[in-house]
């Protein structure tokens, strides 16, 4: 099973001098908990929403006009390739201790995102079909 099975695909990224307020409605809109930051066309980091509340909300000096995902985000981007096997992509997350990662093509453009919500609907449904091809093969 290969990422590019399982990943959203079509997520998109905002440039660094996005407001926060902005990209939270991103986030409610996409139902994402994370939006990748990207500059010059290449991925520089990525904004999460606890990186919203820790970096940003719960700043003595927040101002909500003026913070942008710059103010917040966590530099320096783990991505997985679309091709890689899905066991290398969760072990890729789980190394980090992240539940997310931005998934590219071979040309480095952003594809996707994976998340342990999606391999663990993939893998459910995977052990749910083992399971019924197991108990049928007992009806032939």
């Amino acid at each position: 099973m290969k990422v590019k099975d399982v990943m959203h695909k079509g997520v998109e990224w905002v440039g660094p001098d996005t407001p926060l307020a902005e990209i939270a409605k991103l986030m409610q809109g996409h139902d994402v908990g994370c939006i990748p930051i990207g500059d010059n066309d290449r991925l520089i980091g990525m904004v999460t929403d606890r990186d919203i509340v820790c970096k940003g909300l719960a700043r003595k000096d927040f101002n909500a006009a003026r913070m942008t995902a710059r103010d917040v985000m966590t530099e320096g981007i783990h991505c997985c390739r679309d091709d890689d096997d899905l066991a290398k992509a969760v072990h890729h997350m789980d190394t980090l201790k992240v539940r997310r990662l931005p998934v590219i093509n071979k040309s480095k453009r952003m594809v996707g995102m994976i998340s342990m919500g999606d391999v663990g609907q993939y893998a459910v449904a995977e052990l749910v079909t083992e399971h019924v091809k197991s108990v049928s093969a007992h009806h032939h």
